[in-house]
């Protein structure tokens, strides 16, 4: 009897519904496992080499240095020096997988347990608006720091766990950590625990120990929270923190956690910010002519001196009336700026005013006058004659009001006569004086109008003082600089070599021109710039007193300080024998007090005058004030001088101011032909084309014996 076979009655809905559902999430599980296998061997296959990865260009970190090594400033992302993995200290490499990825050596990139963590914690927290943290490991962070962004979306987080796979399949854990712990990003523009040892600690990340690579690895999850420099007691806390996750891994022992103390951690003191920034703002533009380097982290070493530039600060702050800019420079005999001041205050006004401002120099332009006429062959005992004088309808006259008639060429200049001071420049020629102060380094337009020998052509303070220091350096150009050397790597990229080789007047003009320098300082209009040993400077007040200048140097080292009004307004009682005086001695007793006094060549002579015949003359008013209007142009001055009692005006000579001395002869073949005897007709000389013929209203001064075409020096 045939058997007939019973049908299995379907299986239940949920059980087919379930076998669907688990066979299509096997295979789009599969599909997945197959596409990021593809997409983590593309992304390897693309990775760049761990060499490349090393070199690549993450920003250029500039320190720079003042003389003595102290970091003044840095800038730009701060990449120190990179740290092999097996110079990196044990304790920061233990404290950073402590505190990071504990299962650093175990993951294959991704850390399953933390994706699990993350995944309760947004549960949880779920709409709550809590953001989502703590999953990623030290590889996905390399990928992160050096591929992607920190933008927070899942298309990234994606890509960071295709690269992080990539990453691993690559390189060991050795070199990820090695990438690690000389990318990641710690703070206050560290980038790497070398940057960051030497941005908090001031050393190499090659030294660190235990506690301060506790401080270090605890800054990673909040760098501006966690910062010593912002906040120390934050950064310890964290840093305790740090210490009990090494002791709970296993990295250290109880008595190494204990015997750590992150409070007794040092930090490196601060970069000054205030004036040293005028500075380094001079200075760092420099670089771009010097070397070549665009990658690798640069320690440029520098002239300044901290101590001088503090001394300068206080110089000028302490000086500097009410309302009003103070700027101050410091050159060393070799050039090297040891102390510059731009302003009061570089936070509320980054405008160098050492270095930028174009301002009329007053009196102290005279320098320039007198080593003109120095080297025409006037000599400091010369006399000359303090008289009414007209030039092209400009008619100068003295502060005082009065003519003190025949003078020493040393005793008008360390009264800054400025009647004299004309005489001179028409003498020499106006010409002449502006090829002399570009020759000694004004770089500004200088115009040739009569006036302009009483300072009414704008020049940079750094201009000026560098020209005093040409003439302290007997006549050897003097050029400014800020930077030594500089380094990368340890190797040093640029030298500073100086020069010494322009030699711009001879070296006894130059010492004629300290004697006249000296003497202003002694017993002239720059009493006020005594400092107990030799000093040589001269003042300069401008138009309606809105502008002090006072130059001058001592024992090797040239300061040159300037007061004012950025909006050129008048400043009552400013004068540069007054304020800028004072700064300049307060400045320079300090600067100099461990340098060895220096005698000038020439021994100070005092002039005719023991005593000012007028001490409001050069102390009251300014020295070029009622000779230039606004713009600087000559204007008429009155056309007679004010009536002083007998007693106070000095004889005048009998001669006449415009008299020829007795003529000199020339050594000609006239003169040959009758000192030998010789008969035949007289030989006519030729006429000296730079002799003012007798009576010749260019000729300005008496000076018996005097051949302005002796000119022993080009």
């Amino acid at each position: 009897m045939a058997t007939r076979t019973r049908k299995r009655p379907p299986a239940p809905r949920w059980r087919r519904i379930l076998l669907w559902t688990l066979g299509s999430g096997l295979a789009l599980l599969l599909l997945a496992a197959l596409g990021l296998t593809v997409a983590v061997m593309n992304a390897r296959a693309n990775l760049p080499s761990f060499g490349e990865l090393k070199s690549s260009p993450n920003g250029q970190m500039i320190r720079v240095r003042a003389a003595d090594g102290t970091i003044l400033v840095s800038l730009g992302p701060s990449y120190g020096e990179w740290i092999p993995y097996d110079e990196i200290p044990p304790v920061m490499r233990d404290a950073m997988v402590a505190v990071e990825d504990r299962r650093f050596r175990s993951h294959w990139g991704v850390d399953p347990v933390a994706i699990a963590r993350i995944i309760k914690f947004a549960i949880d927290n779920h709409g709550n608006g809590r953001r989502l943290q703590g999953a990623s490991t030290i590889t996905q962070q390399v990928a992160r720091t050096i591929f992607l962004s920190n933008s927070y979306t899942v298309s990234r987080k994606l890509r960071e766990v295709v690269l992080a796979l990539a990453l691993e399949r690559k390189f060991t854990k050795d070199q990820i950590l090695e990438l690690y712990l000389n990318k990641v990003y710690f703070g206050g523009g560290a980038y790497g625990i070398d940057a960051a040892s030497r941005r908090f600690f001031g050393h190499p990340g090659t030294s660190l120990d235990l506690s301060e690579a506790a401080v270090v690895a605890g800054l990673v999850k909040a760098p501006s929270r966690y910062s010593p420099t912002a906040d120390a007691e934050a950064a310890v806390g964290r840093a305790g923190v740090v210490l009990e996750l090494m002791q709970e891994t296993g990295a250290i022992s109880a008595s190494e956690a204990a015997s750590a103390d992150p409070h007794a951690v040092k930090l490196a003191p601060e970069p000054k910010q205030n004036s040293v920034r005028y500075f380094t703002d001079w200075a760092l533009p420099q670089l771009e002519t010097l070397i070549d380097e665009t990658d690798a982290p640069l320690d440029v070493w520098t002239t300044l001196d901290l101590s001088m530039q503090r001394a300068a600060d206080q110089a000028i702050r302490a000086n500097a009336p009410a309302g009003v800019q103070g700027a101050l420079l410091s050159l060393d005999r070799d050039g090297a700026v040891r102390a510059m001041v731009g302003g009061k205050d570089y936070v509320s006004s980054i405008y160098n005013r050492a270095t930028q401002a174009t301002r009329q120099p007053g009196s102290a332009f005279k320098l320039f006058v007198y080593l003109a006429a120095l080297e025409a062959g006037y000599k400091p005992e010369d006399q000359v004659v303090d008289e009414p004088v007209t030039i092209n309808g400009w008619s100068p006259r003295n502060s005082s009001g009065r003519f003190n008639g025949s003078m020493s060429l040393r005793s008008a200049f360390a009264y800054s006569i400025n009647t004299v001071a004309a005489k001179l420049g028409r003498d020499v020629g106006y010409t002449t004086v502006a090829d002399m102060a570009r020759r000694f380094g004004i770089t500004t337009p200088i115009d040739t109008r009569p006036a302009m020998v009483l300072g009414t052509s704008d020049v940079r303070l750094i201009d000026m003082t560098r020209a005093f220091a040409s003439v302290s350096q007997k006549g050897v150009a003097v050029t400014p600089y800020g930077i030594t050397r500089v380094t990368a790597g340890g190797s040093v990229i640029f030298q500073h070599q100086v020069d010494t080789s322009r030699v711009l007047v001879a070296p006894y003009v130059a010492a004629q021109m300290t004697d006249l320098l000296q003497t202003a300082v002694a017993t002239g209009t720059g009493r006020a710039a005594q400092i107990g040993r030799p000093v040589a400077g001269k003042t300069g007040t401008t138009s309606s007193n809105k502008d002090g200048w006072f130059l001058g140097f001592s024992s090797g080292l040239t300061t040159g300080v300037w007061m004012g009004r950025d909006d050129a307004r008048a400043v009552g009682g400013l004068q540069g024998g007054t304020a800028p005086a004072r700064a300049f001695a307060s400045f320079m007793q300090k600067a100099v007090a461990s340098r060895p006094i220096e005698n000038f060549e020439t021994q100070v002579t005092l002039p005719e005058w023991q005593e000012e015949p007028d001490a409001e003359s050069y102390y009251g008013e300014p020295d070029n004030g009622v000779f230039v209007d606004e713009n600087g142009y000559p204007v008429e001055g009155p056309s007679e001088p004010e009536e002083l009692p007998p007693a106070q005006v000095q004889q005048q000579p009998t001669r006449t101011p415009y008299e020829e001395p007795a003529p000199r002869e020339t050594l000609d073949q006239e003169w040959l032909d009758r000192a030998i005897g010789r008969t035949g007709p007289p030989r006519e000389s030729a006429p000296s084309p730079r002799r003012p013929a007798p009576g010749d209203p260019r000729r300005s001064v008496e000076r018996p014996g005097y051949d302005p075409d002796a000119r022993p020096y080009q």
